[in-house]
């Protein structure tokens, strides 16, 4: 397979005509590699338009996998990330989001729950030769500020939050992690239409929320559903 000719041809027939014109993005989707992110298995299909599973539990566990080029794409777009920046990421993954996050950030945390896929992402990362993103096993659904608090020199806030997946809504306590200034970015609502959602922090207790398109992305675990009882 010419891995090259197929990236090309990932970033001119599906990013761009997805509306990912920013020319430092698309520079960077054509250095980082992506075959090198997706398991062996699926190398083939690195730059094809499908999420990729990236467990052999992804029968049962449909959750666990990369999402699709051009939304990974979108998302970068979206948060326009600044070399000074510190980035959190919710849902790790291959590993994919955070080098692209990591090439334009001082550094990245990403969070991963599942403990096989964050050791593969580790080693991912660390073949891509690159060493400012931190993979964390952690459950990112689940108290975030002690996962990143503490004595821990790489504590919030953020400047930037990617949320690495869908969720029904944005938890509280993560938009109380960024910083002034700072964004998130999530994928929120349900089937069979979700809203890629960034929400700017403009004061202490003052968010601006947008959703400029919508997609669908597998669940992340553990976080909150609503109530779906009515009378």
């Amino acid at each position: 397979m010419n891995f090259e000719q197929a990236r090309f041809n990932m970033i001119e027939q599906q990013i761009r005509p997805w509306e990912v014109l920013d020319s430092q993005v698309l520079a960077l989707l054509a250095v980082i590699k992506r075959e090198d992110f997706v398991p062996t298995a699926y190398r083939s299909l690195a730059f094809s338009d499908i999420e990729i599973a990236l467990s052999s539990h992804s029968k049962q566990r449909p959750d666990q996998c990369m999402l699709s080029p051009k939304v990974e794409a979108r998302i970068l777009q979206d948060l326009s990330v600044q070399k000074h920046e510190k980035v959190l990421e919710i849902g790790t993954g291959s590993g994919y989001m955070a080098a692209l996050l990591a090439h334009r950030a001082q550094h990245v945390i990403s969070l991963e729950i599942d403990a096989d896929i964050a050791q593969t992402a580790r080693g991912n990362l660390q073949r891509a030769g690159i060493y400012n993103a931190e993979v964390r096993t952690s459950d990112g659904s689940a108290n975030f500020t002690q996962s990143v608090s503490g004595s821990d020199p790489l504590k919030g806030p953020f400047d930037v939050i990617v949320v690495s997946g869908s969720v029904a809504e944005v938890p509280p306590s993560l938009l109380a992690l960024l910083r002034v200034g700072g964004r998130l970015s999530a994928i929120t609502g349900d089937e069979p239409v979700m809203h890629a959602t960034l929400v700017t922090r403009t004061g202490d207790a003052a968010w601006r929320t947008t959703q400029a398109w919508d997609t669908v992305a597998p669940r992340l675990m553990g976080f909150p559903e609503p109530s779906k009882f009515s009378f």
